[in-house]
């Protein structure tokens, strides 16, 4: 009898595994740097001004690569200012590595890191019981509104949060990347549940629009290797097909023409590109600055 198809985020363990494996094959953390090297600095350049304590919130901070280059810029622009960095990550392996990471990470003397071990909606109601409501100089949220319930609900809770200056960053798939066109076409035969719902920068924008909410957008061009997904029996490319998929084990479990459509949806144009023998899936990102 066939297995069922199940959500990635179900199995905690393999969709790490994939995770990784992404990052591994993508340019999602370059092209991200270089924003963060070229133009934050410029962003947040109004944050904090004049205060001696910068609180930063990390929605979803994984194993904080991005975030200990945030507060490298944040530093730069602020020598020597104390910086409340707090995250929120509910993958307990995701925390280990971050702080392992900042373990092994010089000049962080002046910030005092606090993780929650929790999901951006448990953290909203847990400060809510609590009756606080700390404010922040800068929040950002990277890869991950894909994993809340009600996604204008929780923009405009962190939304709420901000200091006068500060600033709200939202790092996601872009409406033109390739994610766009096969989740549109495939979601329904994807066995995604309400842990993980996609959506991209387009739906993002519409969300901002009908709230009023002010906000500038930059694109982040990106791509994601896909070649081993086209190489029968590649351990490699089976996980990766799991990561795009969203789905555990997806070339064992997927039905043989929904494979079949799925792996012919990922070399067209729409999604990918041939170059040097390689398909590059396109992967590009948006950069979402909301104001007060």
């Amino acid at each position: 009898m066939a297995l069922p198809m199940r959500s990635l985020v179900t199995d905690p363990a393999r969709y790490l595994q994939t995770f990784h494996l992404f990052l591994k094959n993508s340019t999602e953390h370059q092209c991200m740097w270089e924003f963060v090297e070229r133009q934050l600095p410029a962003v947040i350049a109004s944050i904090g001004t004049g205060k001696s304590t910068i609180n930063i919130l990390s929605v979803g901070g994984g194993a904080g690569e991005m975030d200990l280059q945030i507060l490298s810029k944040v530093q730069a622009i602020h020598p020597g200012v104390t910086i409340n960095n707090d995250v929120i990550e509910p993958n307990a392996g995701q925390i280990i590595k971050y702080k392992e990471r900042v373990a092994e990470t010089s000049n962080l003397e002046n910030v005092k890191f606090t993780w929650h071990e929790e999901t951006a909606y448990q953290y909203e109601s847990r400060m809510s019981a609590e009756k606080k409501s700390k404010k922040w100089d800068l929040i950002h949220m990277i890869q991950m509104l894909y994993y809340v319930q009600d996604v204008l609900a929780t923009i405009r809770y962190f939304h709420s949060l901000l200091e006068a200056e500060a600033k709200l960053i939202i790092i996601h798939s872009s409406g033109t990347s390739g994610w766009e066109t096969l989740w549109k076409k495939y979601r329904s035969s994807f066995p995604l549940d309400s842990l993980c719902v996609y959506i991209s920068s387009a739906d993002i924008k519409r969300i901002l629009d009908s709230a009023g909410l002010k906000y500038q957008l930059h694109e982040l061009t990106s791509h994601l290797d896909i070649s081993s997904c086209f190489i029968e029996g590649s351990k490699d490319g089976e996980l990766l097909l799991d990561f795009l998929t969203a789905t555990c084990e997806f070339s064992k479990t997927a039905p043989p023409e929904l494979k079949h459509q799925v792996m012919e949806e990922l070399r067209k144009p729409e999604c990918s590109e041939e170059r040097d023998g390689k398909v590059l899936f396109n992967n590009n990102l948006s950069l979402i600055v909301i104001e007060p």
